[in-house]
């Protein structure tokens, strides 16, 4: 009777949830990007304008911003996911990157995949949000 032991000691980091971190900062940087070309295009403005504070995201909440609003609730989820995410975004992609080095055979090819694919696409979207042709979103949101 021999038993395995599990050398490591520990159980390799679960896909999902890396996926889901992933995935929450890009769902946010999406969110912000179609508020700010809806709000522009509904408001015939261009991204000039915008930073004016005449259009403030804060207005586009249906209901108000009482705390009582659940969609207070989701903008302010949004906004705090937008707002770290130029934090959270390369730190959830150095683990992941760690995690792909350190535990690649633990995982299927189609896993690694994701994994690289998720890493590759949060590193992209932190680096488009300093772009020139983004810094009057970043602007208008954080105003």
């Amino acid at each position: 009777m021999s038993s395995t032991v599990d050398v490591h000691g520990a159980r390799p980091p679960r896909v999902d949830v890396i996926l889901i971190a992933h995935l929450l900062l890009a769902g946010a940087f999406v969110v912000v990007v179609a508020a700010y070309l809806g709000r522009m295009v509904s408001a015939g403005v261009g991204p000039a304008e915008m930073v004016t504070g005449q259009y403030d995201p804060k207005d586009m909440v249906p209901f108000g911003t009482s705390g009582a609003n659940p969609f207070f609730w989701l903008y302010a989820a949004v906004s705090l996911l937008y707002l770290f995410g130029f934090i959270l975004g390369p730190a959830v992609a150095l683990y992941t990157g760690a995690v792909l080095a350190r535990e690649r055979q633990r995982y299927p090819v189609r896993a690694r995949r994701l994994l690289l694919a998720a890493t590759v696409g949060t590193l992209v979207l932190t680096v488009l949000r300093f772009t020139p042709a983004l810094g009057s979103m970043q602007r208008w949101w954080l105003d």
